[in-house]
């Protein structure tokens, strides 16, 4: 083990003692290092360390534990009496070995977590925190039970499966961690050895060039140089199926839900966060599985946003961060947590309700001084999710692009349209994280424009797009609160063996002087690989032209449809660059470069009657 103490005129803020790059041993002989910040016995920059031991917060990173972010926040617990251990995940920056994403961190965090606890200043209490990465690594250590760890706070992380919201969705791969794996790879040992030769070839690379060239060739994608991460990405592009790659520690808590440590944890997360329904999903389950406490978090941001007001182009008000809840700003509440169940202090924390979500909408609609739709909402808290005053509510499709709570009567009705994969729908917002320069998280008008990779000139809405099916309600009398699970049961038929569908769901603004040809908010969305539907893992094809039901599972939701707006939902076959695109022939695209037209067919009569099914909340409408 090796360590040293910070001292450097760059340091001199920095009130506690920093043992820097303390090399922690694994099962396997690789070190991983950490920098561990201890309170001084003075509370100043020169005293000795505090001897007297106390409990230990972990956060686990592949970004570097060393940013100034990350010992401003160490900082913060420290002066405020914990080891706070920040470390290198393994092949990232001062770790050794090798960087394979998500699989390691079970492991590697338990071993973590088990050292720590042993250490002279350590009383035994081991905490977990972080966020995105840092809390995939929580999940994948606590499915492994170590026996010192106290209380976890995820931050938009940790997986309840990866296969189902994550790495991929409705069978298609999100292919925000191609754009993942070729930003970090520039940070990799590879890149920073040879800054002259690999970091000077990737640098070159174009991204929105590359994207027009999927699917990649082993040794031949931008990731060539780089063999760990290219491996890594074309290896989970690859497993299509739900197969045993995909119920591995660190990529599945669900299928390792009964070791999962019993402690008090919150799990919190964003409405357009791609890891949304992970973390309700996690949430539904251990909170009837542990006795420990287990708490919802769901804000209105993008991923790891917590302190805006707005996510895209569309805002949520003053009182929609994190910091203005009741119980202060977000370090304030991560201490009370912390403290009431490492420290044992009684400052009532298990007294604050299990969900507290925020419920979009209700705004004015105008258009704010940066230039974004005044969209609103407010905080809402409850026992449970969904709230028990939601109740799971059809919206059927009509012939002629209206949809109504209605069930349809009439005998045959269908549209069909026809799916080109080389002309695929161009992704505007949603549940984005890691995927610029390509992709851009959030809340917009589902209106082209130069700013999203795929639109095209003159830059019309989607819905005009021949082939994205349009349906929406008449202009609501009042106002309708949608909160809870999202899913779409459609009868379809294609011409080809397998194709997808997406669905999604808008909240439509009716036109205004700030807004004169409205504006169709994107609210959530989902995908279904046909081949996929009944079966994640013995995908079977169809029958061209034979009708079958399917259900896509968009992301779950909390939104007020005002009075006078629409609620629409639009019905397609790709969201592309978010998702690949489906082939129409069955293969894989992260393999098969072939593609086919298919004519799909979606139907809404009285014998099909395709729904969205929406948990309205009765009596919130305002």
């Amino acid at each position: 083990m090796t360590s040293r103490n910070r001292s450097g005129n760059n340091r001199r803020r920095i009130k506690h003692h920093i043992d820097e790059n303390v090399l922690i041993p694994t099962r396997d002989g690789i070190n991983l290092a950490a920098d561990i910040h201890r309170p001084r016995e003075n509370g100043k920059g020169n005293g000795k360390p505090v001897e007297e031991p106390l409990p230990a917060l972990l956060q686990r990173t592949p970004y570097n534990k060393s940013t100034p972010a990350r010992v401003e926040e160490a900082a913060f617990f420290t002066a405020n009496g914990y080891v706070t251990v920040m470390q290198d995940c393994r092949g990232r920056y001062a770790s050794e070995g090798g960087f394979t994403k998500y699989v390691d961190e079970g492991r590697d965090g338990y071993d973590t977590v088990e050292w720590l606890a042993q250490q002279p200043w350590c009383n035994g209490q081991v905490g977990t925190f972080g966020l995105s990465y840092a809390a995939h690594t929580q999940a994948a250590l606590a499915c492994l039970n170590p026996p010192h760890l106290g209380a976890m706070w995820l931050e938009c992380g940790g997986f309840a499966s990866a296969y189902h919201s994550g790495c991929r969705n409705g069978g298609a791969f999100e292919l925000r961690q191609v754009t993942w794996a070729f930003r970090e790879a520039l940070e990799s040992p590879e890149a920073r050895r040879n800054p002259r030769t690999t970091r000077a070839a990737m640098s070159k690379q174009n991204i929105h060039e590359w994207f027009d060239r999927m699917p990649w060739k082993p040794g031949h994608s931008p990731l060539q140089w780089t063999p760990d991460y290219e491996n890594y990405l074309l290896e989970i592009w690859g497993h299509d199926a739900f197969d045993e790659y995909w119920q591995q520690v660190g990529l599945c808590a669900a299928a390792h839900y009964g070791p999962f440590s019993d402690v008090p944890q919150v799990h919190q997360c964003s409405w357009y966060d791609p890891y949304v329904a992970g973390a309700i999903e996690n949430y539904g389950n251990l909170s009837q599985l542990k006795e420990s406490p287990v708490s919802l978090i769901i804000g209105p941001w993008t991923h790891g946003a917590r302190s805006t007001t707005y996510s895209g182009n569309v805002d949520f008000g003053p009182n929609a961060t994190i910091d203005n809840r009741i119980e202060g700003d977000f370090n304030q509440q991560r201490l009370r947590f912390f403290d009431r169940w490492l420290k044992g202090l009684e400052n009532g924390w298990e007294q604050r309700p299990a969900v507290q979500i925020f419920v979009m909408g209700g705004g004015n609609g105008r258009r704010n001084a940066e230039g974004r739709l005044q969209h609103g909402g407010r905080w809402r808290v409850a026992p449970e999710w969904p709230p028990a005053e939601a109740a799971a509510t059809p919206f059927y499709l009509q012939r002629g692009g209206s949809l109504s709570d209605n069930a349809p009567r009439i005998d045959q009705a269908a549209t069909r349209y026809r799916f080109d994969p080389d002309n695929p729908v161009p992704t505007i917002g949603g549940n984005i994280s890691s995927g610029l320069p390509i992709m851009e998280p959030g809340g917009f008008d589902q209106r082209e424009s130069a700013e999203f990779y795929g639109c095209k000139a003159p830059y019309l809405p989607l819905a005009s797009r021949p082939d994205v099916l349009v349906f929406q309600t008449e202009p609501l009398a009042e106002s309708l609160e949608v909160t809870g699970p999202v899913e779409v049961n459609l009868w379809i038929a294609s011409t080809a063996v397998d194709t997808d569908f997406t669905a999604k769901l808008l909240d439509v603004y009716p036109p205004s002087r700030d807004y004169p040809e409205g504006y169709a908010l994107n609210l959530t969305d989902g995908i279904l690989r046909a081949k996929f539907r009944n079966s994640w893992s013995e995908p079977e094809l169809m029958t061209p032209g034979q009708v079958y039901p399917i259900t896509i599972q968009l992301y779950p939701t909390a939104n007020l449809f005002a009075r006078g707006h629409r609620l629409r939902l639009d019905i397609s076959s790709s969201n592309f660059p978010r998702l690949d695109v489906n082939g129409n022939t069955g293969e894989n695209p992260a393999f098969s470069a072939l593609r086919i037209t298919a004519e799909n067919t979606v139907y809404h009569d009285r014998q099909r009657p395709s729904h969205a099914l929406l948990w309205v909340a009765a009596g919130k409408g305002k």
